[in-house]
């Protein structure tokens, strides 16, 4: 079975006021933590970044450097996420029987988790990493005042990476890309279809790098490991 990694590069970090992925994250930048992590896990085969196109001798120095071998590419990136997710797709051959697309703003990702996930996706043909909500819930209103309570039970905060079978994944994206739909994760393509995506409960730390916060957070974490 070969899984071909897409790991998504191309955001503005606008809410980070400097670029997240170029960001130090104890020794390596947070883009080139996901890179070796998927290269770490011996179920992928192989890696293509899609980012932006001042980051691709970033990515190409840093692959050479550290002897990454299953790096083939860099990409630019669409305007929006699922449009730089098809950017990849597009390249995998036909001999690739899964895709897992992963945030690579996710750094802390680990190869048990990755391989986890792909057995997941190998058996039902599509999964993803999550973890249950813990946090009590509340509603607001748009004046920033409570509302209401909402029930935490079976609600799930998605992951990535997020694994599919290369056919489905490709319907899926056809026809969002027909309906000219925004979907901002694969979870949500797939699921449009009516194919079930089977959830992979993460038990370690797998943050979203969103606010400069987050950084020192997650060194910690690498640190510790």
């Amino acid at each position: 079975m070969k899984v071909s990694a897409i790991l998504v590069a191309a955001g503005s970090s606008r809410r980070m006021g400097f670029d997240k992925l170029a960001a130090d994250l104890a020794g390596e930048s947070v883009l080139v933590r996901s890179i070796l992590a998927f290269e770490a896990c011996p179920g992928i085969a192989e890696i293509r970044v899609v980012t932006n196109p001042e980051k691709f001798a970033e990515v190409a120095a840093a692959a050479a450097r550290l002897g990454i071998s299953k790096f083939v590419e860099s990409l630019p990136g669409g305007a929006e996420r699922h449009l730089s997710v098809n950017a990849g797709l597009v390249r995998i051959g036909s001999d690739c029987d899964l895709v897992a697309v992963h945030d690579a703003a996710r750094p802390l990702v680990t190869p048990a988790a990755i391989s986890r996930c792909i057995a997941a996706a190998a058996e039902g043909g599509a999964a993803t990493l999550a973890h249950r909500v813990a946090d009590t819930l509340k509603r607001g209103n748009a004046a920033g005042e409570v509302i209401g309570a909402v029930s935490r039970e079976d609600l799930w905060a998605m992951e990535t990476p997020q694994i599919f079978s290369t056919v489905l994944l490709r319907e899926a994206y056809a026809a969002v890309l027909a309906r000219g739909e925004l979907v901002t994760d694969e979870v949500s393509a797939v699921a449009a279809l009516g194919h079930p995506v089977k959830l992979v409960e993460n038990p370690e730390p797998n943050l979203k790098i969103t606010v400069p916060g987050d950084l020192a957070v997650a060194e910690a974490i690498l640190r510790g490991r």
